[in-house]
């Protein structure tokens, strides 16, 4: 059983930056992958970025130079930093983890990039 906790989400202008936290809780043995995905409205969820147990991490083509993904293991939480920040970035951001083949999700945080 595992629980997965986001925030930082909220409101930035066009251009400003925001950290996303999702701190992972429960009945966990080792490390996991992790990451985030989006949902922007009447749009699909898209992959965002994901980091493997040992901190290898691998962000979406089209976010790469503004988007950085990270982790704190003594923490057991993963970061999205966001910079750069466009309109179209709004959305909700999902939180995952992975245990084998099995996925934990968080339940999303919201940002909105707007004047």
């Amino acid at each position: 059983q595992v629980q997965l906790v986001e925030s930082g989400g909220g409101l930035v202008q066009p251009g400003g930056s925001l950290r996303l936290s999702c701190a992972a809780s429960g009945s966990m043995v080792g490390l996991y992958t992790m990451g985030w995905q989006r949902q922007a409205p009447g749009n699909q969820r898209e992959f965002v970025a994901t980091i493997t147990n040992t901190g290898l991490p691998t962000v979406a083509d089209s976010l790469k130079g503004r988007f950085t993904i990270s982790r704190d293991n003594t923490k057991n939480t993963v970061y999205l930093q966001m910079d750069s920040l466009k309109p179209e970035d709004t959305a909700d951001y999902y939180c995952y983890l992975y245990e084998g083949a099995r996925r934990y999700w968080g339940q999303g945080t919201q940002v909105t990039v707007s004047s």
